[in-house]
């Protein structure tokens, strides 16, 4: 389906560290499909590493509540939480 295509694409961008091209893709995912946790937790993934860490939390758990069985999302959150606590602690 257009939903999962576009996360698979989105995926390919990820990798070849497109960034912004890659949240584009997984966005429409979501657009296309709201319901669908994968791209939720593509694009934390993608916040996550560009260090926008409030708004990687906030896709995972949106992750969590449409699919609380989805480990790698509980620990991606957990993470953050962590990273965000440090950055906050040296003063960034």
């Amino acid at each position: 389906d257009l939903a999962t295509a576009l996360n698979n694409r989105g995926q390919v961008k990820y990798f070849r560290v497109e960034f912004a091209a890659a949240m584009e893709d997984y966005t429409a995912a979501i657009e296309c499909q709201p319901d669908f946790e994968v791209p939720y937790y593509n694009r934390g993934l993608v916040l996550y590493r560009l260090g926008c860490f409030d708004e990687a939390m906030k896709d995972f758990f949106l992750v969590l509540e449409l699919n609380p069985q989805f480990e790698d999302a509980a620990l991606s959150l957990k993470q953050a939480i962590l990273d965000k606590e440090e950055k906050q602690n040296r003063g960034y």
